[in-house]
C-alpha cells in the first residue's frame, strides 16, 4: 500500500534546491496531515502558511494569495448551496420523491438512487454532505424499513442499495465542477500546468456519456455482483411514500431554494456566452439566498464546514501555485515518468490515469490525492503527448471515481459501510471490479465521446 506523499520522493529530490525541498517538505507534511488528521485540516493548513512565511520559502505577501482565487469562493458558496439544500428539507424530499415514482423493481430502485444523486451533485461540492448526509441515511431507512417486512430478502436490498448510493455518489463527483469539494482545485491545476480552462460546461459536456452509461448499468452491475433471491420493492415504496406525506407540500423555502438553484445552474451551463465567472455566479446565488430569507446570516456563520473549506483550500491552493511556479512539479515528473516519453499518447494516459487511481488505496481523502498527486500525474500524461484537455479531464474524473475502491477512501464511505448491510470483504472486492468497469466506460467509452466532440 502506498503511503500518502510516497511519489514525491520516488525520484531523489537532489535536482531540487534548498528552497524547492523546504517548499516540499512542508507541502507533504501537510498533505500527510490532511490524511492523517491529528488536528482539525484548517489548523493544518494555518500552520503551513506560518512555517513558509517565517521561514521566507514563499514570500509573506503570496502566502495569503490562495485566498484570492476565485476556485476558493466558487467552492465556498457550494457549501452554503450544500447547507440551504439539508436545512430546508429539499433534499430528502427529492430523495423520497425519486423512490417512490421509480422504485418499482431493483434496478429501477436503483436508478432512482443514482437519480437522487444525479440531482443533487451539482449544488453539492461534498461527497459526505451529499452521500454520507442525505443519500446514505435515505438508503439506510428504505433497507431497514424493507428489512422489517421482508426479513433476509429485505436485509440483501439492503447491501444491494448500499452499493448503488455508494458507488453512485462517486461517480455523479466526477460529473460537474461543483459535485466534489476539489473539483475547482483541479480546474486551478489544469490552467496552471496545461494552459486548459476548465468550465463548468467544458466539464459536463466530457462527463456526461460516460457518466450516465456508468450510473445506468450500475445497478445491473451490482446484481451480478450482489445476487437478491427477492426482488420486492414494494416496502420501499410505501416507506418513501409515507415520508413524503409527512413532510408534506414544499415549505416557502424549498420554492425560494428551487428558483435559485435553478438560475444558478443556468448561469453554470450559460457562462461561457455571457462571459460571467461560475464564482459570481454561486455569490449572485448566496446573496439571493439571504436576500428571500433561505438561509439567515446566522445560518450561514454556522456552516463551519463551509468555513473550513475556505481556509484549507485557499492554503493548498497557495502551496500547489508555488511547486507548479519553483518548478518542483516539472522535476519531479521528469524523473519519475521519463519512461513515458515514448510510449503512445493514448496508451500512455491510459497507463498514467490507472496507476493514479490505484495510488487511492493509500489515501482517505479524495482531495488529499488531488492536492499530493494530481499535478505531478498532469505533469507525466502530457509528457505522453496526449491532448492537454483530455489528460485534464480524465485525471480530473478519476479523482472522484477512485474514491469507491475502499471504505475509507472518502469521509461518505465510513456512513455508508456504517449500517451493516455490506461486509467490508464485498465492499472491497466491489470497489476493485467496478473499477475495472470505470476504465472500460471512461477510458473506452469516453474516449469515443471526445472523440466525437473533437477533442482528440
Amino acid at each position: 500500500m502506498l503511503v500518502p506523499g510516497t511519489l514525491l520522493y520516488v525520484v531523489p529530490v537532489s535536482g531540487l534546491n534548498a528552497s524547492q525541498q523546504h517548499l516540499l517538505a512542508v507541502f507533504t507534511a501537510t498533505v500527510i496531515a490532511l490524511v492523517a488528521q491529528p488536528v482539525p485540516m484548517g489548523v493544518s493548513t494555518i500552520l503551513a502558511m506560518v512555517v513558509l512565511a517565517l521561514t521566507r520559502t514563499v514570500p509573506p505577501d503570496r502566502v495569503l494569495s490562495g485566498y484570492s482565487n476565485q476556485s476558493v469562493w466558487l467552492i465556498f458558496s457550494a457549501f452554503l448551496f450544500a447547507g440551504a439544500v439539508t436545512r430546508t428539507g429539499f433534499g430528502l424530499r427529492v430523495a423520497y420523491l425519486i423512490v417512490r415514482r421509480f422504485g418499482k423493481s431493483p434496478v429501477t430502485i436503483g436508478w432512482s438512487i443514482a437519480a437522487t444523486n444525479l440531482v443533487l451533485a451539482p449544488f453539492i461540492p461534498s461527497d459526505t454532505g451529499r452521500g454520507g448526509g442525505i443519500v446514505a441515511p435515505v438508503v439506510s431507512s428504505i433497507a431497514g424499513a424493507t428489512r422489517s417486512v421482508s426479513g433476509a430478502a429485505g436485509a440483501e436490498l439492503g447491501g444491494f442499495l448500499t452499493l448503488v448510493g455508494f458507488h453512485s455518489t462517486y461517480t455523479t463527483s466526477a460529473m460537474f465542477l461543483t459535485s466534489m469539494a476539489a473539483n475547482p482545485l483541479i480546474a486551478n491545476f489544469a490552467q496552471q500546468g496545461a494552459k486548459v480552462k476548465l468550465t463548468w460546461s467544458l466539464w459536463a459536456l466530457g462527463a456526461c456519456v460516460p457518466g450516465v452509461i456508468a450510473l445506468i448499468v450500475l445497478p445491473w452491475c451490482m446484481l451480478w455482483l450482489r445476487p437478491l433471491s427477492s426482488r420486492d420493492t414494494e416496502p420501499a415504496r410505501i416507506f418513501a411514500r409515507d415520508a413524503l406525506q409527512k413532510l408534506g407540500g414544499l415549505s416557502r423555502h424549498e420554492l425560494r431554494l428551487v428558483v435559485v438553484l435553478v438560475l444558478v445552474l443556468a448561469g453554470w451551463i450559460t457562462s461561457p456566452w455571457h462571459g460571467i465567472s461560475n464564482t459570481t455566479v454561486a455569490m449572485t446565488g448566496v446573496a439571493g439566498l439571504l436576500i428571500m430569507q433561505v438561509i439567515t446570516w446566522d445560518e450561514l456563520l454556522a456552516e463551519h464546514r463551509a468555513f473550513e473549506a475556505l481556509i484549507w483550500f485557499g492554503a493548498l491552493i497557495m502551496m500547489a501555485d508555488s511547486l507548479l511556479q519553483a518548478g518542483v512539479i516539472d522535476v519531479l515528473a521528469t524523473g519519475t515518468f521519463r519512461h513515458l516519453a515514448g510510449w503512445h499518447g493514448t496508451v500512455g494516459l491510459a497507463v498514467v490515469v490507472i496507476l493514479y487511481m490505484y495510488v487511492h488505496y493509500g489515501f482517505a481523502s479524495m482531495t488529499a490525492q488531488v492536492t499530493a498527486l494530481y499535478p505531478s500525474f498532469l505533469a507525466a500524461a502530457l509528457v505522453t503527448g496526449a491532448n492537454p484537455l483530455i489528460c485534464a479531464l480524465s485525471l480530473g474524473y478519476f479523482s472522484s471515481l477512485d474514491a469507491a475502491l475502499t471504505h475509507y477512501g472518502t469521509g461518505s464511505a465510513p456512513v455508508f459501510f456504517g449500517n451493516g448491510y455490506v461486509t467490508l470483504g464485498k465492499c472491497w472486492t466491489v470497489g476493485f471490479l467496478m473499477s475495472v468497469v470505470n476504465v472500460a466506460i471512461w477510458l473506452g467509452l469516453g474516449t469515443i465521446w471526445w472523440k466525437i466532440l473533437g477533442w482528440w
